[in-house]
């Protein structure tokens, strides 16, 4: 569960939203702080799991290509 992305993903989303909900509703400054300054640590959490247990679905690029988009073909981008 700790090494899947997409719950990484999901719970620190969740976390920042609370996050935010709390500082809207001004609640207590010492939980807030506290909250806040945890974030850094599970944000690298996520970005470490996304990183080492992440995979890419996409296509790969062929032998000359520097760089590629997947939502536009490489003749309608007009700069080749």
């Amino acid at each position: 569960m700790l090494k899947n992305p997409a719950f990484a993903i999901t719970a620190v989303s969740l976390y920042l939203l609370v996050y935010v909900v709390l500082a809207q509703l001004q609640f207590s400054a010492s939980v807030l702080v506290s909250i806040f300054s945890f974030s850094p640590v599970i944000v690298i959490w996520m970005v470490y799991t996304v990183i080492r247990f992440g995979s890419y679905s996409g296509k790969e690029l062929q032998d000359g290509e520097e760089w590629g988009y997947e939502d536009k073909k490489k003749e309608d981008l007009q700069i080749f």
